[in-house]
C-alpha cells in the first residue's frame, strides 16, 4: 500500500540540508548530557516516588526503578545507534520514517505528542505542588481554589499553568539560551538531591521497609510501568540531533551518560525515602520535602523544595523543547500543517510550535490530576521504544552499508528483548490507560487520513500532476501550504 513506503535516509539528510527551515547547530556533548539529566532526573525523584510507593510498589519501588532502568537502558542503546546514524530532528518519529514507513512513523509521532505534552503537564503539576509547599514553609498559604485542579477540589492549578508559559517564552528565544539555563538548574537540582541523600541516610528506620513488597511482585512491575515515565529524557536528547555540533559522537555520549547517572540517583533516593517514612504516608506530589518535614527538618525541606523546583523546571524545559522539535520534523515532512515548521527569521526557532504546545500543556497542568496524566505519558513512551527497536532491526537487515558511529551489541537479541520488556510494561499499565491509548491511536489515524496522507511530501512528490486525487493549481498550492513561509525568505 502507498502509505507504507519509507523515506530514504539519503533523501532525509538532503532535505534537512537544503530546507529553508533549518535549525542552527549550537549544542555540545555537555549540553546534551545536561539536557538528558535535566529531563530524566526530576519527575521520578521529586514526584512519582511518593505516588508509586503508596499505591503500587511500597519500598519495592527500588526494584521498580531497577526494572525500568534496564528496559530504558536497552532502548537507550538503540536510540544511540539510530541518532548517531540519522542526526535529524524528530527522534523516534524520524527513525521510524526511514525504517518502518510513513503510516507507522505518523503513529509514533502521534504517540510522542501524547508522551511529551502529557508528561509536561504532569511535571507542571508536580512543580506547582513543590511551589505551594515552599510558600507554606515561609508562612504563605495559597488558597486551594487556585492551586488544585477541578478534579482535586479546586478551580484551577494556576502555578502549573504559569511556569509552563514562562518556559515557553524562554524556549522561543533559542536553543542555546535554553541549554544554558538548563545547565544552571540541573546543577541546583543535583546539589539538592545530594543534600537529601546525605541528610536522609541519617534518618533511615529499617522498620519502614517492612513489608518490602506490600503489593507483591506484581507491584514491582506495576510500579516500573508507572516510573518508566521518568526515563523519557534520553528520548528528548535525540530530538535535538539537528542542533548538535558533532551529532555522530555527542548524541551517544549524551544519551548513555544521562541515563546511567539518573538510574543510580533514582535507586539511592527511593531507597532512602522509603526508609525515612513509611510508604503509606508518601501519597503526595511532593514526597521528598514531605519526608523531611516528617523527620523534623523543615529547613532542609525548604532547601530541597527549591532544588526540586529547579529539577522540575529543567524537566519541563527539556520536554517542551523536545515536543516542539518533533512537531517541526513532522510538519517539514508535510504530515502537519506548515505553520509548525515555520522558523522565526531572527530567533531561529519554530515559534508557533512552542506557542501552541505551551498553551496546551498549560491547560493540562491547570485542569487535570497528576495520576491520569502520568499513566497516559508512559504508554506513549513505551510504544515509541517498541517502534525504534523494530526499526533498528529493519535497517540492520535492509541497510547494512550505512555508517554507524555507534553500534548496538548482540543484535538481534537486545532489540528483541527491548521490544518484549516495553510490551510487558505496557500491558501492566491500568486497563483504563490502555483504553484511552486505543482511542488516541484511532484519533491519530483519522487525522492522518484526513490531512497527513494527502499533504505528505511523498504524496506531493510521487503523484503525477494529472492525478485527480492531488490535482491542485500551483498558485493555490503555494498559498494553502505555506501561508507563513514568505516571512523568513
Amino acid at each position: 500500500m502507498y502509505q507504507w513506503r519509507a523515506k530514504s535516509i539519503e533523501k532525509l539528510m538532503a532535505e534537512k540540508e537544503t530546507s529553508r527551515h533549518r535549525l542552527p547547530r549550537t549544542l555540545s556533548a555537555l549540553d546534551l548530557a545536561a539536557l538528558g539529566i535535566g529531563a530524566i532526573i526530576g519527575t521520578g525523584i521529586f514526584v512519582l516516588t511518593g505516588v508509586v510507593s503508596a499505591n503500587y510498589a511500597g519500598p519495592g519501588i527500588v526494584l521498580s526503578f531497577v526494572l525500568a532502568g534496564i528496559a530504558s537502558g536497552l532502548a537507550a542503546l538503540i536510540y544511540a545507534e539510530m541518532a548517531s546514524m540519522i542526526p535529524v530532528a524528530g527522534s523516534a518519529y524520524t527513525f521510524s520514517y526511514v525504517s518502518l514507513g510513513e503510516i507507522l512513523a505518523w503513529l509514533v509521532g502521534w504517540n510522542l505528542i501524547l508522551e511529551y505534552i502529557v508528561s509536561a503537564g504532569a511535571v507542571s503539576i508536580g512543580w506547582s505542588s513543590y511551589f505551594v509547599d515552599l510558600l507554606s514553609s515561609a508562612g504563605i498559604a495559597l488558597p486551594t481554589a487556585i492551586t488544585s485542579s477541578p478534579f482535586s477540589g479546586g478551580m484551577i492549578n494556576l502555578p502549573a499553568a504559569l511556569i509552563v508559559l514562562v518556559l515557553t517564552g524562554l524556549i522561543i528565544t533559542g536553543a542555546q539560551h535554553s541549554a544554558t539555563a538548563n545547565k544552571f538548574v540541573v546543577t541546583a537540582k543535583l546539589a539538592a538531591i545530594l543534600l537529601f541523600i546525605g541528610l536522609g541516610f541519617r534518618h533511615i528506620d529499617p522498620a519502614n521497609w517492612k513489608p518490602f513488597l506490600p503489593f507483591g511482585t506484581a507491584g514491582i512491575v506495576h510500579g516500573a510501568a508507572i516510573v518508566f515515565f521518568a526515563y523519557i529524557g534520553f528520548d528528548a536528547v535525540s530530538t535535538a540531533a539537528e542542533e548538535v555540533k558533532n551529532p555522530r559522537r555527542d548524541l551517544t555520549i549524551g544519551i548513555v551518560a544521562s541515563l546511567v547517572i539518573a538510574t543510580v540517583l533514582y535507586i539511592l533516593v527511593s531507597l532512602i525515602l522509603t526508609g525515612m517514612v513509611h510508604y503509606s504516608a508518601l501519597n503526595t506530589a511532593s514526597p521528598v520535602s514531605a519526608a523531611l518535614l516528617r523527620v523534623g527538618l523543615p529547613w532542609a525541606a525548604a532547601v530541597i523544595s527549591v532544588g526540586a523546583l529547579a529539577g522540575l523546571t529543567s524537566v519541563l524545559l527539556v520536554v517542551l523543547y523536545g515536543q516542539s522539535r518533533i512537531f517541526f520534523a513532522m510538519a517539514r515532512d508535510g504530515l502537519l500543517p506548515p505553520i509548525f515548521d515555520w522558523v522565526h527569521p531572527r530567533l531561529h526557532t519554530p515559534l508557533w510550535d512552542s506557542l501552541i504546545i505551551g498553551l496546551v500543556v498549560a491547560a493540562i497542568g491547570a485542569l487535570l490530576p497528576i495520576s491520569i496524566v502520568a499513566e497516559l505519558a508512559n504508554i506513549g513512551t513505551l510504544s515509541a521504544f517498541i517502534a525504534v527497536s523494530a526499526g533498528l532491526l529493519v535497517l540492520r537487515a535492509k541497510r547494512p552499508d550505512l555508517p554507524r558511529p555507534f553500534r548496538v551489541p548482540w543484535v538481534p537479541a537486545l532489540p528483541v528483548i527491548s521490544i518484549a520488556m516495553s510490551t510487558y510494561l505496557a500491558f501492566n499499565l491500568p486497563n483504563l490507560t490502555r483504553i484511552r491509548f486505543i482511542i488516541w491511536i484511532f484519533a491519530g489515524l483519522l487525522v492522518y487520513f484526513a490531512y497527513g496522507y494527502k499533504h505528505s511530501n511523498l504524496s506531493v512528490n510521487d503523484n503525477p500532476p494529472t492525478s485527480l486525487k492531488f490535482k491542485i493549481p500551483k498558485p493555490a498550492l503555494k498559498k494553502i501550504s505555506h501561508p507563513t513561509r514568505k516571512r523568513d525568505s
